[in-house]
């Protein structure tokens, strides 16, 4: 008796500690939440809401429109439509709807059926405002069912989706700074060409400027600055390089204050004379052994705020564990580059 009773439990033990089995919405949601996330960057659609539209649209992917064309959405052919087509009882008998190639296909096509005029009211709303974004589908027509929204709304939030919205903003700021980024290496590369050709035409100018008997020099991040000889203060440099006090504090992030004293940098140390960048030439910065965030900051030039907010780094958690500073990415929250800058460089980028 003892025995089948303690048998009985131990299988009792062995079934909960099994991992529970994904629900066909779960297992949805799982498959097509970075395309999602990825359409929002592009278009500026909530993350959430393409997935709740995929999930009734297609029965989790498994209506027979999505499983026969990957029609995840209910898209119908309409007028202007040039693709593939299929025909399937809906509001009436054999309507046209579009067909694709690949599901990824039809997320994008959701996307641009989104950005015509019919729904350029939905696009004054915040990206995260989810509810507004489903009653204004229903009202622009999007769906004849009268619980359409609120349909939406309670998928929404049975399955947490709006922490997709969060993922689309992320990666869209990050598109944004690869984007400014590249511009910012296309303008160095031009400025680079026309001083190399400015310097053959006069072999005798100099790349430094010289503020008295001081060298001023451009760092690699394109940031004007010069090297203290020791014993000065930012104060006499200040007067050195006719500057006000404040800029060279502010732009090398030292701290200020009635109280304190006149900061002296060490010879050698470099004194930046235009702020310091929010990002970097280069993907890392490998730290040095016992060195600061502020002085990483100063090495490469990018400032203390935009470094720890890439990095990801808190009052418990000040240094990166890996010992390398992004430089120009925020990092996911495992401490890898983007996943878009991943699957464009690929695995050895």
């Amino acid at each position: 008796m003892w025995m089948m009773l303690w048998l009985a439990i131990g299988l009792s033990i062995t079934a909960s500690a099994q991992p529970a089995e994904l629900s066909p919405s779960e297992r949805y949601i799982e498959q097509w939440g970075d395309e999602a996330v990825y359409q929002m960057a592009l278009y500026g659609i909530p993350a959430s809401i393409t997935l709740a539209q995929g999930i009734l649209e297609s029965g989790n992917g498994n209506s027979q429109l999505a499983m026969k064309s990957n029609n995840h959405f209910g898209i119908k052919c309409h007028g202007q439509w040039t693709g593939e087509k299929v025909y399937h009882d809906d509001d009436a008998k054999n309507e046209c709807f579009r067909a694709y190639q690949n599901a990824a296909e039809s997320f994008q096509d959701h996307s641009e059926f989104l950005k015509k005029p019919r729904y350029e009211s939905l696009f004054v709303l915040k990206p995260t405002d989810y509810k507004g974004w489903a009653k204004g589908l229903k009202k622009c027509g999007y769906a004849t069912n009268p619980k359409y929204a609120s349909k939406l709304v309670g998928l929404i939030e049975e399955y947490g989706l709006e922490r997709y919205d969060e993922q689309g903003l992320t990666l869209a700021a990050d598109r944004a700074a690869f984007a400014e980024a590249k511009n910012a290496t296309d303008r160095q590369q031009r400025n680079t060409k026309r001083d190399v050709n400015a310097r053959a035409k006069n072999p005798n100018k100099s790349g430094e400027v010289l503020s008295g008997i001081r060298s001023v020099q451009i760092s690699e991040n394109d940031i004007r600055y010069t090297l203290a000889n020791g014993g000065e203060s930012y104060e006499s440099l200040a007067k050195e390089l006719d500057m006000m006090t404040w800029q060279l504090y502010r732009y090398n992030g030292v701290k200020r204050t009635a109280q304190s004293t006149p900061y002296r940098p060490a010879a050698g140390e470099t004194v930046y004379l235009q702020p310091k960048r929010a990002r970097g030439q280069t993907d890392w910065l490998s730290m040095r052994q016992g060195e600061s965030i502020w002085e990483a900051s100063q090495r490469s030039g990018v400032s203390v705020k935009s470094l720890v907010r890439k990095n990801r780094l808190t009052e418990d958690n000040p240094l990166p564990e890996s010992g390398k500073l992004s430089l120009k990415w925020r990092l996911t929250p495992e401490g890898k580059m983007p996943g878009w800058l991943r699957t464009i460089r690929g695995p050895n980028g």
